[in-house]
């Protein structure tokens, strides 16, 4: 274990503390079992990192990866006992899904050394509380969601502006729109966010971001799903396919039959494939309004997970319609539930009806609907129920 301890004080120590994701406030310090999901590259071992420098400034800390060699000849419990044992309070673990055992020793962990301090990031495929033992009333988990158009002004730009919640930019967006645009003009960066903008590992180099951002994708495909859902290599491929198959028409309104026989898949074997890739944040599934959702429903309508993988994979045929509809979803998706009305383009918490579109848009469309607003492009000020686009990137 001293290796570990080690290799856990030279990562911490060289964890830069400058650049915080908005998760980084919102996690509960005084929970014992803290669970942190997202997809790969969204900056989960940097926050776990940067919790572990805030925390040994006073406590005891252990960082370590799940995939380290010492888990061949070790197991987690037998790690958790030994730390406890020479005084050790906060044990971060990531990426527990590359464990195997992960569900049932960090239960056993919790229930038997009450002194412990756990944090652990997973897959965003992997269901925390279906495991083998169940942690639903033990653990508290959050979701880590690609960088916003806020936080990318300030990763990149070194621009420090606040967050709005949905209500406050419904409520207020000229006043806020005001004050922002005081410091920055929205537009100046706004494409190149919507272009490089979702991952923190862009560093000004535009070919090789989105490569990074494919050979992300790949991994996602190849490594995370076949090992939370045992599936063999062939149907990796017939994943693959249906990524690009969908990469080149979304929004994509599915016609199960044709695609499984596009995609050499069984009818519910693509229902199960299109809800594991919702999960791993390569796609958003949509269904329309008081519609029940099981796990045999067919999504109504699907769009790529993030405007940078559209720019990725659709290359040229990124369509700036979808772009705007991507965005909007990127931006409200794990706080806010989303299905698709009858008029207009999303239902928002069942309560508000946006339409989405350029600037010479109308409000024609949902003219007649109560709780509506308009999201237009290309504006920096909105008035009444116009909202900029562009402010939907100010929510976190």
């Amino acid at each position: 274990m001293e290796n570990l301890l080690v290799k856990s004080q030279q990562k911490i120590s060289l964890t830069s503390p400058e650049f915080k994701r908005y998760l980084y406030q919102k996690i509960d310090r005084k929970q014992r079992l803290v669970g942190i999901k997202g997809a790969r590259g969204v900056g989960k071992t940097t926050l776990l990192l940067q919790l572990g420098k805030e925390f040994s400034e006073t406590k005891s800390v252990l960082y370590v990866a799940l995939d380290d060699l010492y888990f061949t000849g070790n197991t987690l419990y037998s790690l958790a006992e030994k730390f406890r044992l020479t005084g050790g309070e906060v044990l971060l673990l990531d990426e527990v899904h590359k464990y195997t055992n992960w569900s049932r020793e960090l239960k056993l962990i919790n229930d038997d050394f009450p002194e412990l301090q756990v944090y652990f990031t997973s897959s965003s495929i992997l269901d925390i509380y279906k495991g083998e033992s169940d942690l639903s009333r033990r653990a508290i988990h959050y979701v880590l969601k690609e960088m916003s158009f806020r936080e990318f002004l300030l990763f990149h730009k070194n621009i420090n502006l606040p967050s709005y919640s949905l209500k406050e930019i419904i409520e207020n967006h000229s006043a806020i729109a005001l004050k922002i645009i005081q410091t920055i003009k929205p537009y100046q960066y706004f494409e190149e966010y919507l272009k490089y903008g979702a991952f923190p590992f862009y560093q000004g180099d535009d070919a090789i971001y989105q490569q990074k951002l494919i050979q992300t994708l790949q991994l996602i495909l190849e490594v995370d799903l076949p090992s939370i859902e045992m599936m063999d290599y062939k149907t990796v491929v017939k994943i693959k396919r249906l990524l690009f198959v969908l990469a080149s028409n979304v929004p994509y309104t599915p016609n199960i039959s044709k695609l499984s026989q596009q995609v050499d898949l069984t009818r519910n074997g693509l229902v199960r494939v299109l809800q594991l890739m919702d999960k791993a944040f390569l796609i958003h599934t949509l269904y329309q309004e008081s519609k029940s959702i099981s796990s045999l429903n067919k999504p109504d309508k699907i769009w790529l997970r993030n405007t940078n993988m559209m720019y990725a994979l659709a290359k040229d045929k990124a369509d700036i319609g979808t772009l705007r509809e991507t965005f909007v979803l990127q931006m409200l998706s794990e706080f806010h539930s989303i299905s698709l009305p009858k008029s207009g383009d999303f239902l928002i918490d069942q309560q508000y009806t946006f339409e989405i579109g350029g600037k010479s848009k109308t409000m024609k469309q949902i003219q007649e609907v109560e709780n509506a607003y308009l999201l237009k492009d290309a504006i920096e000020i909105g008035t009444n129920q116009i909202i900029p686009l562009w402010m939907l990137g100010f929510l976190y």
